[in-house]
């Protein structure tokens, strides 16, 4: 059993339990059975690692060997395992709420000025818009890479002295942030686009999950509270008609250790990554201005709010 994976874990789990089983339940049962000790490997983080796997494999894989049942809170079972009155099914009259359609009449991507605004404004962040279609698809991941990657210099708030004392010994207190937009967030893409955001978001400090609509279902809140909560990612939201209005739901969790390995790969995938990196390395060592045209346009207030017309 040496080396096994987070997917291993997890079909161990199920054959022995014989029983749907959510993400917690999966990681809680395999640390109580030793299991987590033969991994290859951790991080700090190893549960949000399983769920990530997990919801990818079900997603993206034909042959996954394994099956999720319920809405909200999603159980996992394997496929072949359970008769249909082993998986649970909802109690007579429990009726799902029904999805509403909303006419957004905008794209995904004219959110990006507006989380530019606000990222420059209230996180002192420059950011840049990674665009997917100029990665590398070889052997690529669906969920390797944010919709835009942010970066906190300290250049505009402290001391020359400080800024050249930190170059040298090494240690310049520069934030790092990636972003993962989408339009609207309800309970129909929460779960998929939650954990998109956990497994695009590893190598930063910081990671959110950005959106202009969010439900304000008291259910859907309390499920998004609880996943902010459990994997450390933050939730903004956007307001299209008031940017200074926009604001953090939920507060992600700072990492205090930027993930190399996860950079690598996404540098080594994606030009537009490569690119702000490179950015990001030449604003630090300047020690004197920032070059803010090199990063994503900020529009001013009036401005951006004409780019979508409501």
């Amino acid at each position: 059993m040496e080396g096994l994976t987070f997917l291993g874990l997890a079909k161990r789990v199920l054959e022995e339990e014989k029983k749907p089983l959510s993400v917690g339940e999966i990681w809680t049962l395999g640390k109580s059975k030793g299991l987590d000790q033969f991994l290859r490997g951790q991080g700090k983080t190893p549960w949000a690692s399983l769920a990530a796997q997990l919801h990818v494999n079900v997603l993206n894989r034909k042959d996954t060997a394994f099956a999720t049942v319920g809405t909200y809170l999603k159980r996992f079972y394997l496929k072949g395992q359970l008769s249909e009155s082993e998986l649970h099914p909802p109690e007579p009259g429990q009726i799902e709420p029904p999805t509403v359609t909303k006419n957004l009449d905008y794209f995904e991507k004219d959110l990006h000025p507006f989380l530019a605004f606000y990222a420059r404004f209230y996180l002192k962040a420059y950011t840049k818009t990674i665009q997917h279609l100029r990665s590398d698809k070889r052997g690529f991941g669906e969920w390797i890479h944010p919709d835009m990657v942010g970066c906190y210099f300290p250049i505009e708030d402290w001391k020359q002295e400080v800024i050249e004392f930190g170059s040298i010994i090494g240690s310049v207190a520069i934030k790092m942030f990636s972003f993962e937009l989408k339009k609207e967030l309800t309970f129909d893409n929460l779960r998929e686009s939650f954990f998109q955001t956990v497994s695009n978001s590893t190598w930063a400090h910081e990671g959110y999950l950005v959106a202009a609509e969010v439900s304000n279902e008291e259910e859907f809140r309390d499920e998004l509270r609880r996943l902010s909560i459990s994997f450390g990612i933050g939730v903004i939201q956007l307001n299209l008609d008031d940017p200074d209005s926009s604001e953090i739901v939920f507060p992600a969790r700072t990492r205090e250790k930027l993930d190399w390995d996860a950079m690598d790969k996404l540098a080594g995938k994606n030009p537009d990554f490569q690119e702000f990196l490179q950015r990001v390395g030449h604003d630090i060592t300047s020690k004197e201005e920032i070059r803010k045209e090199k990063h994503d346009k900020v529009l001013d207030r009036d401005d951006l709010i004409k780019t979508i017309r409501r």
